[in-house]
């Protein structure tokens, strides 16, 4: 299987690098914007997508998930400030050699889950990632090639835990019990397993960025579950390897991404990850602005972190609510606007319209203000690193 290395000299030229720009402390014009599950069921275009086919074959076809990758940048023309590739955490586990459904109303179901550790017996522990995942790769390729320049291309990777708890689960939970059952009841089959899906995550990941991606965003969406005694043994060690060796791994064949991580609702972790080798930390929608920049010193560019259901409201509340949270985080510097979590199906296009145009014209407008009042100087320093 390839494993060729794409560099930016493979693709055309990018016209739009406000986010990466932004990702690494850099003064902008105006803030950046890009939404979580961007490409997705509140896109009209993407259910007829998905009526011709189903969830995975979306995922394992290059073109079609170039395809689905592509609508919402079609659609909100000079809105979106980066692209995401269109795929799903869980194809991590499938690699694995594990059974992953996308069921109706029930979302990802594994008919075998991993109930006792004799089941990890079952798993292949190194699995190529070229062998299993090279449709990723593919769609990576295509999909930036596509996008022509547009905006940057981001790649991702569910993290370790809520990979492990999805794969001992077998499906979403409200409690996670039997996942968090492993860290107390088996505790060293637990760390390794973790420690399998951190060696195939930081390979996936690697090879994400050699197939052309240009971020990267690391989602912890079930390190919430755990307390912080938990969190700080079971997860914190293998987020902050992921970001180190991805970066170590790049650095060998000269190439630098930034990094995103978001592990939601881990209040308790921004301090810690402030001192990582992540370059941005998104942050759910419970984070206030001012903890957030309080608990990381400054040391990180923050994305997020709206309400989704904000786009439930009228375009004239989203509008005030998007100043409001411009004016707390800033708009010139160490910001990527974003929500604190991905779209939800029944949201109204046109309200996520009202909340792209809301951020791009409102930081447009205070950066232009800004800089009058400074008489044209830079103003204030990039985040420490």
């Amino acid at each position: 299987m390839s494993s060729k290395v794409l560099r930016d000299a493979d693709f055309p030229p990018i016209r739009n690098d406000l986010i990466i720009r932004a990702a690494k402390g850099e003064k902008v014009e105006r803030t950046p914007v890009w939404i979580m599950r961007q490409a997705g069921r509140y896109l009209p275009e993407f259910r007829e997508s998905r009526k011709r086919n189903d969830f995975f074959t979306i995922c394992r076809t290059p073109e079609l998930a170039c395809e689905v990758t592509l609508q919402p940048i079609d659609r909100y023309t000079g809105l979106l400030d980066a692209s995401i590739i269109f795929s799903d955490i869980l194809v991590v586990p499938q690699a694995m050699g594990m059974e992953v459904q996308m069921l109706e109303k029930v979302g990802p179901y594994f008919p075998q889950p991993l109930r006792t550790p004799e089941d990890l017996a079952r798993l292949d522990k190194k699995p190529d990632v070229h062998a299993t995942l090279q449709y990723v790769f593919d769609a990576i390729t295509l999909t930036r090639t596509k996008l022509d320049g547009r905006v940057p291309l981001i790649g991702f990777s569910g993290a370790p835990w809520t990979l492990a708890a999805y794969m001992i689960e077998g499906q979403g939970s409200k409690t996670y019990s039997k996942a968090k059952t492993w860290l107390y009841k088996y505790p060293e089959e637990s760390k390794m397993l973790l420690r399998w899906i951190t060696d195939l995550v930081v390979e996936y990941l690697v090879a994400q960025v050699k197939a052309g991606a240009q971020l990267l965003q690391v989602f912890d969406s079930n390190s919430g579950e755990l307390g912080k005694n938990l969190f700080d043994e079971f997860v914190l060690p293998g987020l902050l390897e992921i970001a180190e060796r991805v970066k170590e791994k790049l650095a060998k064949i000269d190439l630098v991404v930034p990094i995103i991580v978001f592990a939601r609702n881990s209040h308790y972790a921004l301090e810690s990850l402030s001192t990582s080798q992540y370059d941005v930390i998104q942050l759910d929608f419970t984070i206030s602005p001012a903890f957030a920049r309080a608990q990381t010193h400054g040391r990180k560019v923050l994305q997020g972190n709206a309400d989704p259901s904000l786009l439930y409201a009228s375009p004239e509340k989203i509008r005030s609510e998007v100043e409001k949270m411009l004016d707390a985080f800033g708009t010139d510097r160490g910001y990527i606007a974003n929500l604190g979590h991905g779209m939800y199906p029944d949201h109204d296009p046109e309200h996520l319209k009202a909340y792209l145009q809301a951020i791009n014209e409102y930081s447009t407008r205070k950066n232009k203000g800004n800089k009058r009042a400074r008489g044209g100087s830079d103003g204030e320093p990039s985040p420490k690193r």
